[in-house]
Parts: C-alpha cells; structure tokens; sequence
C-alpha cells in the first residue's frame, strides 16, 4: 500500500457514520479511478449521501473494516447532477425535505434547485405539498449549512485543517470567520490543540503584520505559558528572552 498521500474525488453513497459532536465520518464514496465503493474515513461538520467530497490522506488496513482512505483533508461540495441533488435532498440533512420532497423538487426545477432555494423561495410553494411553514423550515436548514460550508472553506484557504477547522467551528459557530479575521491569535486562547505557532501562520496568511500589536501580545502570552509549562514561576529575564527567540521574526 502507497505511503504517499493520495488526493481522491467521488459521490458519497453511504454515510455509515457521522457524529455531529466531533465531526468523525466514515464515507462509502464512489470515487473516480476505482470500480468499488471505497470507505473514507476523517472529520467533516455535515455530510449527506449525494454530495461530492474531495479528500486526501493515506491509505490503511483496518483489520476489521478493511482498506480505508485516512483523511486529514476532507471537503464536501453540493451535488452536480439531479440524481445526486435527489439525494442529497432527500437524505435528511435539509430538515423538511425527505426523500418524497427531494423528488418533487427535483422534477420541478430540475438543476436549478438550489439556485431557487438560495434566490427564489417562494417558488417552493408552487410544489404541491409544500406550504409556507415546510418553506421557513428548508429556508432555515438550508442557511444554516451554508453557514458551515463558508466556514470551513475560509479556515482551509487559510491553510487549517479539517480537524481544527471544525473544533473552531464548534466553539465559534458562524462568527467563526469574523472571530479569526479580528484576532487569529485568540485561537490559541481559545481551541484545543492550536498554538501560538499555528495561530502565527494563519495570521500570516490573513496578511497582519509581524510588528502587529496583536502579534507581540501573543507572543508574550506564548512565552510566559511556555515557561509556566516547563515548571518556571518566578521572573528571570534570561528566560524570557531565550523563549522569545523561538519566535520567528
């Protein structure tokens, strides 16, 4: 089995697990080069059968479940095609819509679904069956998914990865994107396994300056705890400036 990590795209058939507390999946995904459904493993917010993923990682044995793709990047987008737009309508993910509604939207609007759920709501109504109330319901779902997709895009530009990306994202909810571009460095305060250094290179990519008084703040922040750490409670200079020097300037 390769080492290398491998890139891999397809259409998600199976969701066989998903929590929505730590965002683990595990993905049955028909993906492109490979004739059986392969089994993608790694952590996503929300996932439903019919959407498109692309993720990367490595491939291992598991010795109950078999060959799985262990991913550290993993990306879903809406579905391109009416089969999987049915599908991913119907699975549960947009609450008042079932597989029954996915149906009936689909043959009413065919690709343009999402376009008229996102820009013309009100043409919902024009389906039999679904009223003002079933409406505000979609409306609301549909919001609140794309909030997360937003999210998770802006935190992977700026080179996070899935893991944090959603540990941010529950803390933060969709202030997240407004919280990180404000003070990149609060999330060394505020999420598990995110330091000063990682908090560093996200500010970098924000584009705030190195002389930043954001940055000399943490930086500060980042020493003193590190020598807390290290067993050290009392005021030495020497120490300070040794653990500064640490910080790339």
């Amino acid at each position: 089995m390769s080492q290398h990590a491998e890139h891999i795209s397809g259409l998600v058939e199976r969701v066989t697990f998903h929590s929505t507390e730590s965002g683990f999946a595990v993905l049955r995904v028909k993906a492109r080069g490979h004739r059986e459904l392969v089994t993608v493993v790694g952590t996503v917010p929300s996932v439903a059968v019919g959407e498109w993923i692309e993720a990367t990682g490595m491939w291992r044995i598991d010795s109950q479940y078999g060959q799985q793709l262990r991913a550290n990047v993993l990306r879903t987008t809406p579905p391109a095609t009416p089969e999987g737009i049915a599908k991913y309508l119907g699975s549960g993910l947009i609450k008042g819509i079932g597989p029954h509604f996915a149906d009936k939207l689909v043959q009413a609007f065919g690709m343009e679904v999402f376009e008229v759920i996102e820009q013309s709501p009100e043409r919902m109504l024009e389906v039999e069956g679904i009223g003002a109330r079933r409406q505000q319901r979609i409306l609301a779902a549909w919001h609140e998914q794309k909030a997360v997709r937003e999210v998770m895009v802006f935190l992977h530009s700026h080179g996070v990865g899935t893991s944090r990306a959603f540990r941010i994202y529950k803390v933060y909810g969709d202030d997240a994107i407004q919280k990180v571009q404000e003070d990149p460095y609060r999330l060394a305060r505020d999420i598990w396994g995110v330091g000063f250094k990682t908090a560093d290179q996200i500010a970098a990519s924000l584009g705030i300056d190195k002389q930043s008084d954001l940055r000399a703040r943490a930086g500060v922040e980042y020493v003193l705890q590190t020598l807390t750490e290290e067993g050290h409670c009392a005021y030495a200079p020497h120490l300070l400036v040794k653990k500064a020097t640490e910080i790339p300037v």
